[in-house]
Order: C-alpha cells, then sequence, then structure tokens
C-alpha cells in the first residue's frame, strides 16, 4: 500500500505558477511510475502530466505542453507537478497518482494509489 499526500495547491493570478508536492509513503516508490491528474466541477478527471520510475520520460497532455512539467526526487519519495503560465482555465483539485506499469498512461484506470487532491484556483 502507498499513501500519497499532495500539497502546494492554493488560489493564483493568471500568469503565475504554482509547485505542488506529492509525498509518498513508501520506500519503494522509485519503482512507481507517476502522474498528476486535475477534476474541475462538473468534469473527468483529466490526465496532466505523467514520468517513468526514473524521471527520463515525460509524457504531457495537450493542454499543458510548454507551460507544466514533472519531477522527481526519489531519495525523498516525492515527486513534483511545475506549473508555470497558469490559466483560469486550469483550476481544478489536482491529484497525483501512483502505477505498477512501466508507463504513466492517461487513464486513470491504470492506477493503483491516488492521493487526496489538492484544490488550484486560477483568477483572471
Amino acid at each position: 500500500q502507498v499513501q500519497l499526500v499532495e500539497s502546494g495547491g492554493g488560489l493564483v493570478q493568471a500568469g503565475g505558477s504554482l509547485r505542488l508536492s506529492c509525498a509518498a509513503s513508501k520506500r519503494t516508490f522509485s519503482s512507481y511510475a507517476m502522474g498528476w491528474f486535475r477534476q474541475a466541477p462538473g468534469k473527468e478527471r483529466e490526465f496532466v502530466v505523467g514520468t517513468r520510475w526514473s524521471g527520463s520520460r515525460i509524457y504531457y497532455a495537450d493542454s499543458v505542453k510548454g507551460r507544466f512539467t514533472i519531477s522527481r526526487d526519489n531519495a525523498k519519495n516525492t515527486v513534483y507537478l511545475h506549473m508555470n503560465s497558469l490559466k483560469p482555465e486550469d483550476t481544478a483539485v489536482y491529484y497525483c497518482a501512483a502505477t505498477t506499469r512501466i508507463v504513466p498512461g492517461t487513464d486513470p484506470y491504470e492506477y493503483d494509489y491516488w492521493g487526496q487532491g489538492t484544490q488550484v484556483t486560477v483568477s483572471s
């Protein structure tokens, strides 16, 4: 069992930046591919960005490419979501998730463990 705890959400103006953190409880964190998802009110949960266990490959949703990125520090059992040039449409609850699959997929059902989510609100 892996417990994931997100932090770093908040209110930011359009054009601003935020960094979200996701701390994992398990020492084998480095064996999991990680993804960030988001869910806005009335919408389905959508993939944002993901990375393999080594951090060597990153996969982006088109909507965030060039603005968001993901990094991980396996020594600290933590993965980060770096968000720049934020837009009001980025407003959502952001979740980190872990999967035993090699490639972090875009389907939420491919993930085994989820954090509780952190709210990001971007004002115009």
